[in-house]
């Protein structure tokens, strides 16, 4: 089986997924459904459009929590719908997209992935066309969504999503389970702030990450005490009053993890 259903709520399920821990969600109402994230390619995407059709026939909505390949490229099996997403989701994947195809599907094939590497070079963007500034909310069979940008974190577009009457919130890429954070394209300076946000917005909800399996507040809580931590460091990385290898020695991640936000620094 490639992915399975778990529901955290009244009709509130995350459908998880070994490829890369991944969890995207889908929020059940009456005549309508959210789906929020939609994989990583054509494949990848009509294997989740397939599934949620086996649970419901009604119409759909898609919300994507941002631009990286794996949370939006598999828009394009749910078509035609309103897909809502932060603005620079669609700025990124404009920017950027034809360059991350090319370079995830050279990985995959150095990792001796062939067909994967062709799914992804053959998957057709989907941008979207309902953009989020600030805040927005969603209705779908009759269920509220709120769509909220708390600032820059792990992107500079990440999207929370709260479904209020069943005390969920997903994440995204702010929140990772099972693995350190990813620095590649964040903002270390700001994504404390950006996560506290968050923590202030969940209370006690079920948090969904964008990787791995939900958690709930004291988990944020730990990891945004982390986040806090390595921007610390690189804050004094960045005013010289620490070395690198300093930082690398001090951080509560592994140092591929710490270099890469100290490289970003200037993101």
């Amino acid at each position: 089986m490639e992915g399975h259903w778990i529901e955290v709520a009244d009709r509130v399920l995350v459908r998880r997924y070994a490829e890369l821990d991944l969890s995207v969600g889908l929020v059940l109402g009456d005549g309508g459904c959210l789906v929020i994230d939609t994989r990583g390619d054509e494949r990848q995407g009509a294997e989740l459009a397939a599934e949620v059709r086996r649970i419901t026939l009604d119409p759909w909505t898609v919300v994507l929590t941002h631009a990286h390949f794996d949370h939006s490229f598999g828009t394009r099996p749910f078509m035609e719908c309103p897909v809502w997403a932060h603005e620079d989701c669609r700025a990124d994947l404009v920017a950027d997209g034809a360059e991350t195809k090319e370079a995830w599907a050279r990985r995959y094939r150095e990792q001796g992935r062939p067909d994967m590497a062709a799914d992804v070079e053959k998957t057709e963007i989907v941008l979207p066309d309902r953009l989020v500034t600030d805040r927005a909310e969603v209705t779908a069979g009759g269920r509220r969504a709120v769509l909220s940008y708390l600032g820059r974190g792990h992107s500079r577009c990440d999207l929370v999503i709260a479904v209020p009457d069943a005390g969920v919130v997903f994440a995204g890429d702010l929140v990772e389970n099972g693995a350190p954070p990813a620095y590649a394209d964040a903002f270390p300076l700001e994504w404390p702030d950006t996560l506290g946000g968050l923590l202030g917005l969940a209370g006690d909800a079920v948090v969904v990450p964008g990787h791995g399996d939900p958690v709930d507040r004291a988990f944020v809580t730990a990891q945004h005490a982390e986040i806090e931590a390595v921007a610390g460091l690189c804050r004094e990385v960045a005013a010289g009053r620490m070395s690198r290898e300093e930082a690398v020695r001090r951080s509560p991640y592994p140092e591929d993890t710490t270099l890469t936000a100290l490289d970003r620094l200037g993101g």
